[in-house]
């Protein structure tokens, strides 16, 4: 009784099929930048721009401004922090930010790049630490490897000696790994975390299974006593001042 000529069903069905096929946009990054120099935050504003889909920045230039974005704004996907603000120290700022918004990664991007400082941020819950003076090529590697999950930390700062050390100090030797309990693949996995690479990232650079390579993480955390990837960083850097260089996975005896 109600029925439908073929070539109106036919043009409704191509019409279905075209809207599920339709891919859904996905929304776009959100960036805080918190930074009282316009120039620095017009620097940022471009090289974030071309990164990779679409970038919504948002900017604070204060630490107070900065928090106030943070509550007000219904998605952040990263927040970028310089340490030296009018109105607050960025130190106090970053603690804030991870105890009250742990979800949100902080990478602190400051023009102060001690050591003490680094590792600093680092203790208080900093995903990555970019300084000003890196190029933007490594800035946006830097980014993007905290978006997905990993943490960043320059290894020339790790590196670094200790400026307040005295000349005739002498250096505390470095741990091995039969000292720390670490097998060889675990060693492996170690110096792969300590370049902020992601379990995924491990899997395909040791040709490991994803579940294996948890099982390596935990180990790890277990041996170093520590909870998480960035007390892991710090702790092997505390007791391993002798360790060669990311490109080899064996330790200076």
């Amino acid at each position: 009784m109600f029925a439908t000529p073929a070539t109106d069903v036919s043009r409704s069905d191509a019409a279905l099929r075209h809207t599920y096929a339709r891919p859904l946009r996905q929304p776009p990054t959100s960036i805080l930048i918190a930074d009282a120099h316009f120039l620095i935050r017009e620097a940022l504003r471009e090289a974030l721009k071309t990164m990779t889909g679409d970038v919504r920045i948002i900017e604070a230039t204060g630490g107070q401004e900065a928090m106030r974005c943070v509550s007000e704004q219904s998605q952040i996907d990263l927040v970028l922090l310089e340490l030296d603000l009018p109105d607050r120290d960025g130190l106090s700022v970053l603690a804030e930010l991870r105890q009250s918004y742990p979800a949100i990664p902080v990478v602190v991007l400051s023009a102060r790049h001690d050591r003490d400082t680094v590792m600093r941020t680092l203790a208080l819950g900093a995903s990555g630490f970019i300084p000003k003076s890196a190029k933007r090529e490594v800035l946006l590697t830097a980014l993007k490897l905290v978006l997905a999950g990993g943490i960043y930390i320059p290894l020339e700062v790790l590196r670094r000696e200790d400026p307040t050390a005295r000349p005739n100090q002498v250096a505390a030797r470095a741990v091995t790994p039969a000292e720390l309990g670490l097998s060889e693949r675990q060693v492996d996995v170690l110096q792969l975390m300590m370049q902020g690479k992601s379990n995924k990232a491990i899997c395909r650079a040791l040709n490991l299974a994803v579940p294996t390579v948890k099982n390596h993480v935990t180990a790890i955390f277990k041996v170093l006593k520590v909870s998480n990837r960035t007390q892991a960083v710090i702790t092997v850097d505390n007791l391993s001042k002798g360790w060669r260089g990311p490109s080899e996975v064996r330790c200076a005896a």
